[in-house]
C-alpha cells in the first residue's frame, strides 16, 4: 500500500485542470538529467493515453545516454527551435513544470513560460519552490520527481493508463536521481513502486545497462583523467574536489552527459564523505555536490553559491573563475567540519 502523500485538494485540482485542457506543454530545466527526462516523458506517455496533445520542451539538449528513452526523439529543444517552442508555449492550455523550483532554471526559456497565459502546474521535489505556478506540488521528502509523477497518476485513478513506455521513463528517473538507489532511497514505498513497474513489464537490468553501459571511449578516458590528474582530496575535511575546465573537456571531445556520475566516484574512497564536481561552461561553473551520512551537501550549496537540493545531493552555479570557486570551497570547509564530528 502506497501512502497518499500528495494532498487530496491538489489531486483534485490537477484532475480538473486536465479535463479543461487539450494542448499541454511539459517543460524541464536546463541540462535535463534522468529524473527530469523520466518525469517529463512519463507524463507525456500518460497524457497521450488519455488523448491529450502534449509536447515536452527542454531549454537545452538532454544527455546522449538518455536518447534511448521512449519518446525522447519527440522532445523539442528550445535553443534549436525557439520560434516553434514559443508558439507552443503561447498557445498551450496547460503547462507542467517538472523537476525545478524556480523559473531561472529555464534560462532563456523562462520568459516564454512566464508570459504564457496557460495555468502552470509545478511538480518537484526540491526545497523552497517559487510561487509562479497556479498549482504547486512540492514534496522534498520524495526521492525523485518521477516518483511524484507515478503517485500523481495513481491518485487520479489512472494506474491502468501507465503503459510500458511510461513505466520505463518513470523508473529511469527514479533510478538516476538516487544514484541507482544508493542515496535518498531508504523509503520502503520506493520499492513497492518499482515492483508495480516491473509488473507492467519494465526490465530494470536492461534500463541500467542502457543508461550506464553505453558511454563513449572518450568518456572513459575523461574519467581516468579526472581520477588521476584532477581529483584533489582533503582527508582532514573528508572531502574530494574534481574540477574540469573547458580546455580539459575539449581535450576529451566532451559531449553533453559525458561527466554524468563523476561526482559520486570519490565517495568510494575510504574516509571521503563529501564530493564536489566543478565543470566550466562559457560563463559559469556548474557545481554538483554529493555526500554520505548526515553531511548537508545542500547547505554548502546554498550557503556558498545560492544553490540547493537534498541532504546528500545538491547543485549550484558559480560566476567567478574556476580557481576562485575552488578557493571559496576550501576556505569554507573548516566551517562545516562540525557535521563530520556528529
Amino acid at each position: 500500500m502506497i501512502s497518499k502523500i500528495i494532498a487530496e485538494d491538489l489531486i483534485n485540482k490537477v484532475y480538473s485542470s486536465l479535463q479543461d485542457a487539450e494542448k499541454i506543454a511539459i517543460v524541464v530545466h536546463v541540462g535535463p538529467d534522468g529524473d527530469a527526462m523520466g518525469a517529463a516523458l512519463g507524463l507525456w506517455h500518460y497524457l497521450m493515453t488519455i488523448e491529450k496533445e502534449p509536447t515536452v520542451i527542454s531549454p537545452t539538449p538532454y544527455p546522449n545516454f538518455l536518447s534511448w528513452m521512449p519518446g525522447a526523439n519527440e522532445v523539442l529543444i528550445y535553443e534549436n527551435d525557439k520560434e516553434k517552442a514559443d508558439n507552443i508555449l503561447a498557445s498551450a492550455e496547460l503547462i507542467f513544470t517538472l523537476d525545478f523550483n524556480s523559473l531561472h532554471r529555464l534560462e532563456e526559456m523562462a520568459e516564454a513560460v512566464s508570459n504564457s497565459p496557460a495555468p502552470k502546474i509545478l511538480v518537484d521535489h526540491h526545497l523552497h519552490p517559487e510561487s509562479f505556478a497556479k498549482i504547486t506540488i512540492s514534496y522534498p521528502e520524495i526521492s525523485s520527481t518521477s516518483e511524484m509523477i507515478f503517485r500523481l497518476i495513481c491518485r487520479m485513478g489512472d494506474f491502468a493508463n501507465i503503459n510500458l513506455a511510461c513505466a520505463e521513463c518513470i523508473y529511469t528517473g527514479m533510478m538516476t536521481d538516487t544514484g541507482s538507489f544508493t542515496y535518498n532511497s531508504n523509503d520502503p514505498e520506493i520499492y513497492i513502486i518499482i515492483s508495480e513497474l516491473i509488473k507492467i513489464g519494465i526490465d530494470k537490468d536492461e534500463i541500467y545497462r542502457k543508461v550506464f553501459n553505453t558511454y563513449s571511449e572518450s568518456r572513459l578516458r575523461l574519467m581516468g583523467f579526472c581520477l588521476y590528474e584532477k581529483m584533489q582530496t582533503f582527508p582532514e575535511f573528508r572531502t574530494a574536489i574534481i574540477s574540469l575546465t573547458q580546455e580539459d573537456l575539449s581535450r576529451f571531445n566532451y559531449v553533453n552527459g559525458d561527466a554524468e556520475g563523476f561526482v559520486n566516484i570519490p565517495l568510494s574512497v575510504k574516509g571521503i564523505d563529501f564530493s564536489v564536481f566543478l565543470r566550466e561552461e562559457k560563463n559559469r561553473i556548474k557545481i554538483s555536490l554529493r555526500s554520505q551520512g548526515k553531511f548537508p551537501a545542500n547547505k554548502v550549496a546554498s550557503d556558498l553559491f545560492g544553490g540547493g537540493g537534498h541532504l546528500n545531493a545538491a547543485g549550484a552555479e558559480s560566476y567567478t573563475s574556476m580557481q576562485e570557486t575552488i578557493n571559496t570551497l576550501l576556505n569554507a570547509l573548516p566551517d562545516y567540519q562540525v557535521f563530520f564530528e556528529e
